[in-house]
């Protein structure tokens, strides 16, 4: 007799259910999508950065990540990308020539009738017209649905990565007028971004200052000010971050140039990558439509152009701890990450080898330089020689500033320097060795994630994450 009542409650609540979602009363899932990005972090700089970090068997974590691609990163017109295209063909799914930022392909960074750039200085923006025009990024894309938005970088926050993500302009050099993109309702703002960038954290302050407040602009702007009129909290240093509310729009910027690498960083000046990741998540879970956040290691690729080995591990180390803190917060705001695609990928390869048949060296400790120091053969495990006798690195560049006429021996002490250049085979000048073009690495976890397998173009990284996150 009690069935009736039973299949008549059941209906009752199958009927508000429907009623519920063909009404649209349910807010849709948020839809959080974390991009991260080591600058110039080929697989052999993550197989270094391994091993210094945890030794031969240890992970990293973008070595647990489930999902796992490589990823051809040549760019329009070069078989080597510069960070510009790479980032860009990421954000807006279109491949680019070199030096440009979230422009069409048809947009050129010199003039090809005289050869020159078309930025003279951090000031000049592209031709008015015959240049190309601003393609869509998926940070544009993030702010048209709703989503909180977030942008981090170790390196200036006008640099080409992080500005790939904001702003358009033929020339990566505008550093100056890619600042003024960010601005709401200021001269040169784009308006793609609504009411702005959420949160903006990483190095870069002389862009934003004029040059009579110790800034490099050539106008009068002060663009601090003007972002605090706009509505923004700004920090300057770490104590200053760590002071404001979690909540509203936020700016940090920590550093004139290029915050510090990781070896060198002061940790009550300046945040780590991890603690900025970390604020701005907090910063941005408060939105119930979830979160576009783009995190660069930016330093890694500097390092490398030094050939200072140490530093660039360091730094990889460092956005590896970064990538891990976003990943257990993720997972706490979103069990499951059901809700949640994290993606980490590098723009470019460099010039970094490991040479010849070193011994397991283990993980570097302040006793121990590791795959940092001298190779050791597995076999006698003595000293390796070069065919004039002497010792050498473990790690090599295939050009570099050190690239010496007459060897000399070496020791574990001098080379384990933090500010020792390892020797390269082509010479360069200072601190300008070559990216590389050798494919990258791409690990995914989270919705959509399963998407990302084989040899792909950056170009289709766009699309995969654009397809996942239904935006």
């Amino acid at each position: 007799m009690k069935y009736p009542a039973i299949l008549k409650a059941s209906s009752l609540v199958l009927s508000v259910a429907l009623v519920s979602a063909c009404s649209g009363t349910d807010s849709p899932p948020p839809k959080n999508i974390l991009f991260f990005l080591g600058d110039g972090m080929g697989m052999t700089t993550m197989t270094a950065a391994r091993i210094y970090a945890v030794g031969e068997t240890g992970e990293l974590t973008m070595d647990t990540l489930p999902e796992v691609a490589f990823v051809k990163t040549f760019s329009k017109n070069s078989q080597v990308t510069d960070s510009a295209p790479s980032m860009a063909a990421y954000m807006t799914g279109v491949k680019m020539n070199n030096e440009v930022i979230s422009m069409s392909a048809d947009t050129n960074a010199y003039d090809p009738t005289t050869l020159g750039d078309y930025v003279k200085s951090a000031d000049t923006t592209c031709p008015s017209s015959g240049n190309g025009t601003p393609v869509t990024t998926l940070l544009e894309l993030a702010k048209t649905a709703g989503l909180a938005t977030g942008v981090i970088s170790t390196a200036r926050i006008t640099h080409a990565t992080p500005a790939a993500t904001y702003a358009h302009i033929c020339h990566r050099d505008g550093e100056n007028s890619i600042a003024n993109q960010m601005v709401p309702k200021g001269t040169g703002f784009n308006s793609a971004l609504g009411d702005g960038i959420d949160v903006v954290l990483g190095g870069g302050l002389r862009h934003f200052l004029p040059k009579t407040e110790k800034g490099s602009r050539n106008d009068s702007r002060n663009l601090v000010t003007e972002m605090k009129q706009a509505g923004y909290s700004y920090a300057a240093n770490k104590t200053e971050l760590d002071a404001l509310p979690t909540t509203g729009k936020l700016l940090g910027l920590f550093s004139s140039s290029h915050m510090a690498y990781d070896l060198d960083r002061s940790t009550t000046s300046e945040p780590s990558l991890s603690d900025m990741t970390a604020r701005a998540i907090d910063q941005l879970k408060g939105n119930s439509k979830g979160m576009f956040l783009m995190v660069e290691g930016g330093r890694i690729d500097h390092a490398l152009h030094e050939t200072t080995a140490r530093k660039a591990l360091q730094d990889t180390v460092a956005f590896d701890n970064a990538l891990k803190t976003a990943i257990e917060k993720m997972k706490i705001i979103d069990p499951g990450l059901k809700n949640t695609l994290i993606v980490t990928t590098a723009d470019h390869d460099h010039t970094l080898v490991l040479n010849g048949y070193a011994a397991l060296t283990g993980k570097t400790t302040d006793t121990n330089p590791g795959v940092l120091g001298l190779l050791v053969g597995y076999k006698d495990k003595l000293l390796s020689k070069d065919a004039g006798g002497f010792p050498f690195t473990i790690i090599g560049f295939g050009n570099g500033e050190n690239r010496v006429a007459t060897r000399t021996a070496l020791t574990d002490t001098a080379v384990f320097d933090k500010e020792y250049h390892q020797e390269a085979a082509i010479p360069t000048a200072a601190g300008s060795e070559t990216h590389g073009g050798a494919d990258v690495f791409l690990g995914a976890i989270g919705k959509g994630a399963e998407n990302f397998s084989g040899v792909i173009d950056n170009t289709t990284v766009f699309s995969l994450i654009r397809k996942a996150m239904g935006i």
